[in-house]
């Protein structure tokens, strides 16, 4: 399911016991979903999912065969009272339609303030600046490109392998350092690239509940995934990874094109998600645009 919803400029709240039931109301839901907040996201789904189901339960009554002896406007207004009531309680439940507005929404939010970033300043950090250019990406993509640019730049410098690649895998993997591998006590792993540990591997691991794609179903598996002491270890060993092992000799040399280069590690076996290139590719142009716009 797809939804198109654009945040507009406004910060008001509207009570979960209530339905936004006019556009005033649903525009400023839709600015804190814009806001990038979960908790705001999360409450506009449910009040979107409000308005369907009460235009739903509307159709249901004007379907309805009515004798018109008690009809008056105000029974009219009790019964859309009524609806509204029904529609509030009838929103917002586990696996309903809210769900997938509030994944939907998730993925379509920026920020309010349409901050990003540019290149330029020592050793590869990188600054805020307003945007001025088409670029227009949520903060936890910029925050986490200006976070680990400089490692990148230097990783890149060292192996050869693209900055923004490293740049737009790593977030990716993370959800743009939302959804790190944490050790057993919550401690980040500092695994970016969400590297297993395989037999060969004698450094710290840490061990997950992960998704993989097994015979084209997703299941839920238990799996070992390396763990190191800082983020410059975690791209160091991926780019290592890369560059020396046999499996990704394809991809090593396809670094002139992201497509090509995602494509190559997909068929390596680098993830089990069947997309895996696909979505690859737009985290890797994301960097590139980013960096592009403001070098």
């Amino acid at each position: 399911m797809s939804l198109s919803l654009n945040p507009l400029n406004q910060t008001s709240q509207v009570s979960s016991n209530a339905l936004a039931a006019d556009v005033k109301s649903l525009n400023a839901l839709k600015q804190q979903a814009g806001q990038d907040s979960p908790a705001a996201i999360k409450e506009t789904a449910k009040q979107l999912e409000s308005l369907f189901m009460r235009e739903l339960i509307k159709s249901m009554r004007e379907a309805t065969t009515k004798s018109g002896m008690l009809d008056s406007p105000q029974g009219d207004l009790g019964t859309d009272l009524l609806d509204q009531q029904l529609s509030v309680t009838m929103s917002g439940r586990p696996g309903g339609l809210s769900e997938a507005i509030e994944r939907q929404l998730t993925r379509q939010t920026v920020p309010a303030d349409g901050s990003t970033l540019q290149l330029g300043t020592p050793a590869g950090r990188l600054s805020p600046a307003p945007v001025t250019g088409p670029v227009s990406r949520t903060t936890s993509q910029s925050d986490f490109v200006q976070r680990h640019n400089g490692t990148a730049m230097q990783v890149e410098k060292d192996t050869g392998l693209p900055a923004s690649y490293l740049l737009g895998q790593a977030g990716h993997e993370t959800g743009w350092g939302r959804k790190e591998i944490l050790n057993k006590d919550g401690s980040t792993s500092f695994n970016l690239f969400g590297i297993k540990a395989g037999s060969n591997w004698t450094g710290k691991t840490t061990t997950i509940t992960t998704t993989e794609v097994i015979n084209g179903e997703s299941r839920k598996v238990s799996a070992k995934f390396r763990a190191y002491d800082s983020y410059e270890d975690s791209f160091k060993d991926y780019a290592k990874l890369i560059n020396e092992s046999p499996r990704y000799a394809q991809a090593r040399q396809q670094t002139g094109s992201s497509q090509a280069y995602a494509t190559e590690l997909k068929r390596a076996g680098y993830a089990t998600d069947p997309d895996y290139a696909a979505k690859l590719t737009r985290a890797i142009s994301t960097t590139q645009q980013l960096r592009r716009a403001y070098a």
